[in-house]
């Protein structure tokens, strides 16, 4: 559904200046990839992982998705996230309960960070397709909040 969204209107922000537009959501989904790989990897290679949050609208801006073409986004997307796939699926059970604290939010384990890195994508790459019924994030029993 992504790669048929067409270029034009993939470079449109619906909600006008101060919001991003399809190719910036999905490049901040790009970001956020990028941001929970090393997460996801640390977290199984230490007792436990402490990082920041990140500045997701300066990684946006910095990366110009905007100029960028639309099926180029979709692809790295697409692989990365593929790739991220298999990095998880080879978590051993016991990781998945490892301590992740993220900026300044509580701890929170792997498995939930993974969940909510997923749970966070649906609801963008639904928000950019333009569907009807958007996936809520954070879920209610998020207590961290958005990471």
């Amino acid at each position: 559904m992504l790669r048929a969204l067409p270029e034009a209107q993939a470079g449109i922000r619906p909600g006008g200046p101060g919001t991003w537009s399809p190719k910036e959501e999905l490049g901040h989904l790009i970001d956020s990839a990028s941001n929970n790989h090393i997460r996801f990897v640390r977290a199984q290679i230490e007792p436990e992982f402490r990082g920041p949050a990140y500045a997701q609208d300066d990684w946006v801006k910095a990366h110009r998705y905007q100029e960028m073409p639309w099926l180029t986004i979709v692809d790295f997307w697409f692989r990365y996230n593929e790739f991220l796939t298999a990095v998880l699926s080879r978590v051993k059970e016991t990781k998945l309960k490892t301590l992740c604290y993220v900026g300044s939010n509580a701890g929170v384990s792997l498995k939930f960070l993974a969940d909510d890195y997923v749970l966070h994508m649906q609801h963008h790459v639904d928000h950019a397709l333009g569907k009807e019924c958007v996936t809520p994030y954070p879920a209610p029993t998020n207590v961290a909040g958005p990471l």
